[in-house]
């Protein structure tokens, strides 16, 4: 039976069929992307001077109501492609110069990812990198041992409060946590070639939202218990722009105080963290790529 016919690949749990119906992240059982091409605007270690072979894959284990993906993540755009196609991207992205192949919120396709990556394997000689919303299942992130060299995970929220009123899911943190603590251990400690580019390791990525500074430092004091400072990197991001439902709240219809966000980065650097940080100027609505709802592949 097919791990897609009684579904269980994030913390939701739906066990729908998803060869008959759709779960939460209304996939099916078919691969579904949105854009895939060299991508600029990742960490320094992941983007470099070639880009990042990124291809966004259609759902989401998550509805945050400030996402900036929104059409990918809760409209369903994007067109169905096969795994040997995925496959066929994948080596195109390299031959383009990519630095590694980038995986955007791809837990509700991993079996076919890894159809794919399995396909591209013997040709395939660049890093792969799972980068997703945090909210995990730890025995989908096991599926991925071997095949995943960079996990470049969120982590929202300590306060599932908030993860519940933004985000639409319970017990975040708890999941989050323990997907990452997996993660660490398939990948080891951040390892870079000469260049600068990542081989392995985990990156932790945490918008810092406005009002949630408290939660935020919760976030960093988790980690900090968790992980010993060079096991793991921090990006703390500044590039929170009001957009999608997020104007429902008015807690969150303006963007990030410098006052927020230095504090964030004031604790992490307690804890001596290694990382990234962004300038001000990253929260603007122009980074955010073009999403198609047309096959460009095959």
């Amino acid at each position: 039976m097919s791990i897609y016919n009684e579904c269980m690949l994030c913390p939701r749990k739906c066990c729908v069929d998803r060869s008959k119906s759709m779960g939460f992240c209304r996939q099916s059982d078919n691969l579904r992307i949105a854009r895939a091409d060299l991508h600029f605007w990742e960490e320094p270690c992941i983007s470099g001077k070639n880009g990042s072979g990124t291809v966004f894959f259609s759902g989401c284990t998550l509805k945050c109501c400030f996402c900036q993906n929104y059409e990918v993540s809760q409209e369903n755009k994007g067109y169905y492609i096969s795994a040997v196609e995925l496959a066929d991207i994948f080596l195109e992205l390299q031959h383009k110069g990519a630095h590694n192949i980038n995986l955007v919120s791809p837990t509700p396709h991993v079996p076919k990812i890894i159809e794919a990556l399995d396909i591209a394997r013997p040709r395939l000689i660049i890093p792969v990198v799972y980068n997703c919303g945090g909210y995990e299942n730890v025995d989908t992130i096991k599926m991925l041992d071997g095949y995943v060299n960079v996990y470049l995970p969120d982590m929202k929220y300590f306060n599932d409060e908030y993860a519940l009123k933004y985000s639409g899911t319970k017990n975040y943190f708890s999941e989050a946590i323990a997907s990452l603590k997996e993660m660490v251990r398939q990948v080891g400690k951040p390892q870079f070639d000469d260049k600068g580019i990542i081989k392995k390791g985990v990156i932790v990525r945490h918008l810092v939202l406005p009002t949630l500074r408290k939660d935020s430092i919760a976030v960093i004091n988790e980690l900090a218990k968790s992980f010993k400072s060079d096991e793991i990197l921090l990006s703390i991001m500044s590039q929170y722009v009001p957009m999608h439902k997020s104007f429902e709240f008015k807690e969150l219809s303006r963007r990030v105080s410098t006052f927020e966000y230095n504090s964030v980065l004031d604790e992490a650097s307690k804890f001596g963290f290694n990382g990234f940080s962004q300038e001000r100027e990253a929260a603007d609505k122009s980074y955010i790529p073009e999403f198609s709802g047309r096959k460009e592949y095959g």
